[in-house]
Formats: C-alpha cells, sequence, structure tokens
C-alpha cells in the first residue's frame, strides 16, 4: 500500500493569508495538511474550513523559534506514519524600524523569526525527506530578502539571512533529493494582514497591484510537481503593475 502524504506548514494564521491559503490548496490536492502556528482560534478556523470543503487537517501549536516546537511538529507528523511531501516555512515577521532606534531585542527577535526558525525547520524537514529522496521545502521571502530599504534595514537583514540559509541548503540537499525553493514575494499580498496594517495603502494600489492569495499557491504548486531534471531554486513573484 503506498504511503500517504501530507503537507507541514508552519506560520499559518488569518484564513486570508498566505499560511492559510497554501494549506487550503495543498488539501485539495489531496495531501494531509499539518498546520502550525500560535493562535490555537486561527488554527481551528482554517482547519474546519479545509474539513468543510472534504480535506484533511491537524493543528499544531507552535512557536518556530522554539526548536523543541518545530521538533514536536515533525514528530507528529512523522508518529502519524505520513510521508511528507511539502513542507512550507511561511513565517514573515516584520517590524518598521529605523536603524537608529533599532534596539538589540528587536534586531534579535526579528532574525529569530525570519532566519532561525527557519533553520530549526528546515532541518527537521530533510531529516524527514532525505532518506525517501524526495520532498520539497519552500521558505517565503520578500522584497527585504534580496535590498535592504529603510526603515526595514533589521528585517532585510533577517531575510537576507533566510535566503543564504536557503541557497546552502540547495546546495547540500538537492543531490540527495530535496527540492529547496526559495520564493521572494516583490509586493503586497492581498489578505487580511495588508488590510489591517496598512489599508490606505492597499486600497490606492487596487486589485491588480496586489498579490493574489490563490495564485501564489498555484505557483508554489507548480515548483513542487516539477521534473527533478528541471528544479527552480528561487523565483521572484510580483504583480504585473509592481515597479522593480
Amino acid at each position: 500500500m503506498e504511503q500517504k502524504c501530507s503537507a507541514v506548514i508552519i506560520g499559518v494564521g488569518p484564513e486570508r493569508g498566505l499560511g492559510a491559503t497554501l494549506a487550503k490548496y495543498f488539501a485539495a490536492k489531496g495531501l494531509h495538511v499539518y498546520i502550525a502556528g500560535r493562535s490555537e482560534d486561527k488554527l481551528q478556523q482554517v482547519a474546519e474550513r479545509i474539513r468543510q470543503r472534504g480535506g484533511s487537517a491537524t493543528t499544531v501549536l507552535a512557536d518556530a523559534t522554539v526548536e523543541s516546537d518545530v521538533a514536536h511538529l515533525f514528530k507528529i507528523a512523522q508518529l502519524d506514519a505520513y510521508r511528507i511531501d511539502i513542507a512550507a516555512y511561511n513565517v514573515d515577521s516584520n517590524i518598521p524600524s529605523p536603524l537608529l532606534e533599532t534596539d538589540a531585542e528587536t534586531f534579535t527577535a526579528l532574525w529569530q523569526q525570519n532566519c532561525l526558525g527557519a533553520f530549526f525547520f528546515g532541518k527537521e524537514a530533510v531529516k524527514a525527506m532525505k532518506d525517501g529522496q524526495k520532498g520539497t521545502l519552500f521558505f517565503t521571502g520578500a522584497t527585504a530578502s534580496l535590498r535592504a530599504k529603510p526603515p526595514f534595514t533589521a528585517f532585510a537583514a533577517a531575510k537576507a539571512g533566510l535566503r543564504a540559509l536557503a541557497q546552502g541548503m540547495a546546495r547540500e540537499f538537492s543531490p540527495q533529493g530535496v527540492h529547496v525553493v526559495h520564493a521572494v514575494i516583490d509586493g503586497v499580498i492581498d489578505g487580511e494582514r495588508a488590510e489591517n496594517q496598512f489599508p490606505d495603502y492597499v486600497k490606492a494600489k487596487g486589485k491588480d497591484g496586489l498579490l493574489q492569495l490563490d495564485a501564489i499557491a498555484e505557483t508554489y504548486w507548480a515548483m513542487h510537481k516539477q521534473h527533478p531534471s528541471a528544479w527552480t531554486h528561487e523565483l521572484d513573484l510580483r504583480p504585473f503593475k509592481e515597479p522593480f
């Protein structure tokens, strides 16, 4: 009997967010999804929507910056005897802070959330995938992964570290069958977070100026299905109207 497949996604928040959208998309493709985040209420809401649509999901309360939490997340999946086909690190914590106003606590927190947690997650994902020589590991990056711009210098330092981590892991583990992808989200996602944090900017951009959640998920799935003779390691996604 063929082993059942699953996806592990950390950084799942509101239903109209990228983590939740990836979970719903992968579940619709037949994978059991393990969704992890710091809000039990939000996780349950996403899981319930997945089940309503005929999918299956397990919620795991976890902080990506706590190594034992991340290890526990993957242990649950392995105890359920699912093969982990996809693992997605979708934590994206950002705090605008001019450099001279940035204290060590803020700088460290951004690095922990955007880079250190990815290190914990990536290690566990590779350990789960490499023996079977199969699986896709996604790291969600940002415009700041490629260039630093105030007042987001601390955030950019963390995202640049995430990009370097993804590059190193791709070079080390691609020959072992693990497809490591760094996706640069170069623009604003049309989701709950943006609407709450900067509604005027979202309104000014309009629908054509924002990245659509389902479109991003579709691209992630396409990369997961790539033939190993033509893997993508890094790509950037942006609205057609976004200057770059």
